[in-house]
């Protein structure tokens, strides 16, 4: 059950009366911590890419997030209202990269090479945004609730391809980039980006 939000145990205070004083000393709650529900998500998605979406529970995330354990049902009603915010903000970093790196093109030959940096950009440094992302397509594979969110990732990276391709292309590369991102993560020894770039010529040259 939710607690309140008018409930006295969200305002702790501690009286100290002395002669003809009352001190009272607060201390965080949840309207005095306005980041907590962000620090949950934030804490949520780190233990996914350590533990996977199995192991994770209310205690694990509440003791990441360093926030009390009842904070978890004052601002999530359940386990999966939590996974489905925690993956909503993480495809939305991921879209984010797309329009960054593309909306910073100004010419086809620039807008290629930012699709070759956004291949190597989601492949490289540690594997997190690419468990988070298997993560998330496994939920998919079982959930439509999930399956809607990464439809609506995709559809948001091919709007910022075709800011530069038209619509067909937008959709080749949009898989280009996921596979070879993939395959470079998982792969000992990772493709060049002279591979990335001829393969996007393939693709983007009439």
């Amino acid at each position: 059950m939710r607690e309140s939000r008018d409930a006295p145990a969200l305002y702790a205070a501690r009286c100290e009366e002395g002669p003809g004083r009352t001190r009272r000393r607060r201390v965080a709650t949840g309207r005095t911590d306005p980041d907590r529900r962000d620090r949950i998500i934030d804490a949520a998605l780190d233990l996914i890419a350590d533990e996977g979406v199995a192991g994770i529970s209310h205690r694990k995330v509440a003791a990441r997030a360093g926030v009390p354990l009842g904070s978890m049902t004052y601002h999530f009603a359940s386990m999966d209202e939590l996974l489905h915010e925690a993956f909503t903000r993480f495809s939305g970093t991921i879209v984010a990269v797309f329009e960054d790196r593309l909306g910073a093109a100004a010419t086809p030959d620039e807008a290629r090479e930012a699709v070759a940096d956004l291949v190597h950009h989601l492949s490289g440094g540690n594997q997190r945004e690419l468990i988070l992302t298997h993560e998330l397509y496994t939920l998919a594979a079982r959930k439509p609730a999930y399956r809607e969110l990464t439809r609506e990732w995709m559809s948001r990276s091919r709007r910022a391809l075709e800011w530069h391709f038209d619509a067909a292309t937008a959709r080749q590369l949009d898989a280009l980039i996921e596979g070879l991102s993939i395959h470079r993560a998982l792969e000992t020894e990772p493709h060049d980006r002279a591979l990335t770039v001829e393969a996007i010529a393939r693709i983007t040259t009439p």
